[in-house]
């Protein structure tokens, strides 16, 4: 008795050492990141909401479980090692005593059978997870898979080390029953059968198995924490904290603005010299941003739902993340050399190391290229698919702000559009004059606002620089103020006042461009006391109601397909002629995955008579991406299949009459990859790509003056119905 008690006790001892040392290393690390107060003080302001996201992410497993197989498996081996933590208890208890039973519950048999079952759970587990990785391994004829790039090594190490963990646990268990020293009288099934085949060896053989398996198992278990410190498993204790100090509701939507040494940089008062501006260096991160490295689990969902890397594109937010985090790694005795003289006694690879770019092609060693940095299109995927909730957008978005900001270097294309919008407010460059031409167009008149917006005007509508100046979206537009015109809601627009919200500027990683068009835009809001605003481009509705706040702009901003749904359930709209087409509805990205707005657009589609609607496979909050956003919208697409050409060959997989969508961007670009599917042969002639204001404008009953005066203007064939593709036809 008295050895096994040392022989435990000095394991304990010397693997609490060994993994404690890593433990401060790794925290020395993080905190050598940029300070993040807006995680705490967010943390401190919804501690309820906080405690809930822990029991629905981390305990209830919820992100795991969308994928059905896998999920439940992780799901079974989390929930196990949970129940297990009794059985560690047990082993420690059973080095001092051999009749060892936790106080109250030791001896209930409910207790053994939940031991038990949760054991077996978690062999099926890992039985699941090996088979899983066999059939996906990225070795197998090259393919590319979730695992590519994953360190599929060390995963292995850690399924053997759990089926060791269950295994001794069994083992000694059974042997106790054998010795008469097991606590529960029934109810242990897995521990009675193992139980069961030991029996012949006779009570000294098992008394000497079950010492020596108690042994066995704290050995095993001691030395998985120590490997779990050193490996991608440390989500298992860092998770927790990542999904606790994750961004709400779901780490999409906005982006925040750009801080440095943990204040809100002010372009005006920037010091080149000693400001962060985006992420140059690894330390640029903050903490938070150095705890999303350390906690990735290397599952590759997020590398699964990529576009980028669906299409064939060097990106993978994976290996975004895992590239940083050896860099961190690598460099992180220079972050935690105390002064100049012990850098400068380094290793020469780690000052190498040191001195890397985090951005750069092959010759100038760069952690990320500049071709996976580009690829992304900010669709929020990879955030929406990351079980430990990884924020892949800020981090690619930092980099982007530093390589505009501070390096000049960026696609070349993009910086047409720059100008564009630093010198007419707009990305084609058309300027504030010809924002109004579509009213133009119409049969009554639009208030346009000069000064304050009249009491008696609802809502302000938001048009867009697509909405006013791109052909396609300019028919979304006319549809939209039709269908408000006949439901009677009275609405005004800020026509040469409206500039562009700044979304491409940003998203392309030029806060400089966006804080400017943003505060003009603001200004103007609020100096027209605007209050309710109805937006047609989920970009500007996204910018509007999530970012603006961030400069002093708080408005009550809803999305066109949001107000028209409620217009049609409040029976303001009724739609009447029957459209008998099969309709597959495209979820822009920055309406569904980052806003949750996913219901009003089919809602109208479901309203109007004859409609057959057709659901594209990854739809919702797993739509795959038009190739748009992240202004992606403004970049070349040279590598790879084209992403717009992905989507749209999956929305003819559902045989179409008609695609439909709420984005002008998403129908400027699916409609791209249809004239080019038209063109090759591969898509029906007939086959169209619409707002669903459009659709809608079609059914609804549009007063007679309104209908001529619009088919006029657009040169729309009354008796077809139908007009040129894209375009509303008369009711």
């Amino acid at each position: 008795m008295v050895l096994r008690i040392v022989i435990g006790l000095v394991l304990t001892v010397i693997a609490a050492a060994i993994a404690g040392h890593r433990l401060w290393w790794l925290y020395r690390l993080g905190r050598t990141g940029q300070p993040a107060p807006e995680r705490i003080e967010a943390l401190r302001a919804h501690p309820g909401r906080d405690a809930e996201t822990q029991v629905t992410e981390v305990i209830g497993q919820r992100k795991l479980l969308k994928w059905t197989v896998p999920g439940l498996a992780h799901a079974f081996t989390f929930w196990g090692f949970i129940v297990l933590l009794l059985t560690i208890i047990e082993a420690y208890g059973d080095l001092f005593s051999k009749h060892f039973a936790i106080v109250l519950i030791g001896t209930w048999a409910w207790v053994g059978f939940l031991e038990d079952l949760f054991a077996v759970a978690v062999l099926v587990g890992i039985i699941t997870f090996a088979v899983i990785r066999l059939r996906n391994d990225p070795k197998r004829e090259g393919r590319r898979s979730r695992f590519s790039g994953s360190h599929t090594g060390a995963a292995w190490l850690v399924l053997l080390g759990i089926f060791l963990v269950v295994a001794t646990l069994l083992m000694y268990r059974g042997a106790q029953i054998n010795t008469g020293d097991f606590p529960y009288p029934h109810g242990a099934f897995a521990s009675e059968i193992v139980g069961h085949w030991l029996h012949p060896l006779g009570r000294g053989t098992n008394s000497v198995l079950e010492t020596t398996f108690i042994l066995l198992q704290l050995a095993v278990i001691l030395a998985f924490g120590i490997f779990v410190t050193y490996s991608k498993h440390l989500h298992i204790a860092i998770a927790p904290l990542n999904v606790l100090f994750a961004r709400r509701p779901n780490g999409l939507g906005p982006l925040e603005p750009m801080r440095s040494n943990g204040k809100v940089l002010d372009f005006e008062e920037a010091d080149p010299d000693t400001d962060v501006f985006g992420l140059g260096k690894i330390e640029d991160l903050s903490w938070k941003g150095m705890l999303d490295l350390a906690t990735c689990t290397e599952c590759g969902r997020c590398q699964s739902q990529c576009p980028a890397w669906a299409t064939g594109k060097p990106l993978s937010p994976k290996m975004i993340i895992l590239d940083l985090r050896d860099h961190a790694f690598a460099k992180a005795p220079y972050l935690l050399a105390g002064s100049d003289a012990a850098r400068e006694a380094l290793p020469d690879e780690v000052k190498a190391e040191a001195d890397r770019p985090l951005v750069g092609d092959s010759d100038a060693r760069g952690v990320i290229d500049p071709d996976e940095l580009w690829s992304c299109t900010n669709c929020g995927a990879c955030v929406e698919e990351c079980p430990v909730d990884i924020e892949h957008i800020d981090h690619i978005t930092g980099m982007r702000r530093y390589q505009v900001l501070v390096e000049s270097a960026f696609p070349a294309e993009a910086s047409t559009m720059l100008k564009n919008l630093e010198n007419k407010g707009d990305p084609w460059g058309m300027g504030e004059s010809k924002r109004t031409d579509w009213m133009a167009e119409l049969g009554f008149e639009i208030p346009v606002v000069d000064g304050k917006i009249g009491d008696d005007v609802e809502y302000l509508f938001w048009v867009g620089c697509a909405g006013a100046l791109e052909d396609r979206a300019r028919k979304t537009t006319k549809a939209i103020a039709q269908l408000l015109h006949t439901a009677g809601v009275s609405f005004a627009v800020l026509g040469p006042a409206e500039t562009c919200t700044g979304d491409p500027a940003r998203r392309m990683g030029n806060e400089f461009v966006f804080s400017m068009l943003a505060q003009q835009n603001v200004e103007t809001l609020n100096e027209a006391g605007a209050r309710k605003i109805v937006a047609s481009c989920p970009h500007c509705f996204n910018t509007i109601s999530r970012e603006y706040p961030q400069l002093g702009g708080n408005y009550e901003v809803i999305h066109h397909t949001q107000l028209l749904a409620q217009l049609v359930a409040d029976g303001r709209l009724t739609p009447v002629t029957p459209i008998d087409e099969k309709i597959t509805y495209h979820d822009p990205c920055f309406l569904g995955r980052h806003n949750r707005v996913f219901t009003p657009p089919r809602e109208i589609m479901e309203q109007v008579p004859g409609v057959q609607p057709q659901e594209m496979h990854r739809c919702k909050e797993r739509g795959f991406c038009c190739g748009a956003g992240g202004a992606r919208m403004w970049m070349e697409e040279r590598i790879g299949k084209r992403i717009n050409t992905e989507r749209i060959d999956e929305a003819l997989a559902t045989d179409p009459d008609t695609i439909s969508t709420g984005c002008p961007f998403c129908l400027v670009m699916l409609g791209d990859a249809v004239s080019a599917k038209k063109g090759s042969g591969e898509a029906k002639e007939s086959l169209e790509v619409v707002d669903v204001a459009q659709l809608l404008v079609r059914s609804v009953a549009v007063p007679a003056a309104v209908t001529a005066a619009d088919d006029a203007a657009s040169g729309n064939d009354q008796d077809s119905g139908t007009g040129e593709p894209g375009e509303p036809g008369p009711a």
